[in-house]
């Protein structure tokens, strides 16, 4: 008997400590910009990333106003090129389907769309300025360009993985185009001819071999 609650205290414990050490990160995470957060960001991030990541969504004050998603074509060994397919929409199409236990695949793609402009708030507000935007752009920060790679690398091995048989299951490069529809705003939604605005962004080409 003694035995069984040392193993259910050592327990509780350890579960206490992975609890207390998830908290730490995520608060970590969570902090406004200082030389400590730069410094050791690419270490937290890797630690919560893909599935403890935070973030403020669920509470942000607006209702659902955009559409995201991605494109890709890819790069034949004969130097060929195919059209850009649609690899976000078959997913949308199954969780429209299927209401009770819906595929999660497409809020990887959403969400990692998100993480291209997902910068710090404070430099993205500069950046974002008319006075700034006359001037030579702010660089990125290191964990910027980190998780902007790590995003633009997911997309990419993303996409090739929803196009199976392209180039005869032998593509070179693939090259991603992330488009977001912004919809008509809710004073318009008893108009049928109202239209949203579209705008994309292409990435650069990578080759196969750099996805995996």
């Amino acid at each position: 008997m003694t035995q069984h609650i040392m193993v259910r205290r050592a327990a509780l414990i350890f579960g206490a400590a992975l609890l207390g050490a998830y908290f730490l990160l995520a608060s970590f995470a969570q902090t406004p910009l200082t030389p400590v957060k730069v410094k050791y960001y690419d270490q937290v991030n890797a630690a919560m990333q893909p599935y403890l990541a935070q973030n403020w969504m669920l509470f942000a004050p607006n209702p659902l106003s955009e559409d995201r998603g991605i494109l890709a074509r890819a790069r034949c060994t004969d130097g060929t090129v195919t059209d850009f397919y649609d690899v976000t929409r078959p997913y949308v199409k199954e969780v429209q389907n299927d209401r009770f236990f819906p595929s999660r695949v497409n809020r990887l793609v959403s969400g990692t769309i998100t993480q291209l402009d997902n910068g710090d708030p404070l430099l993205q507000r500069l950046r974002d300025t008319k006075k700034e935007k006359k001037k030579k752009q702010l660089p990125l920060l290191p964990y910027e360009k980190t998780s902007q790679d790590q995003a633009e690398r997911f997309m990419s091995r993303y996409s090739l993985a929803q196009m199976p048989g392209v180039c005869d299951g032998h593509p070179v490069a693939v090259q991603v185009r992330a488009y977001l529809h912004e919809l008509p705003p809710w004073s318009k939604r008893k108009d049928a001819s109202a239209k949203g605005t579209i705008k994309y962004q292409d990435l650069s080409w990578r080759e196969a071999d750099e996805t995996k």
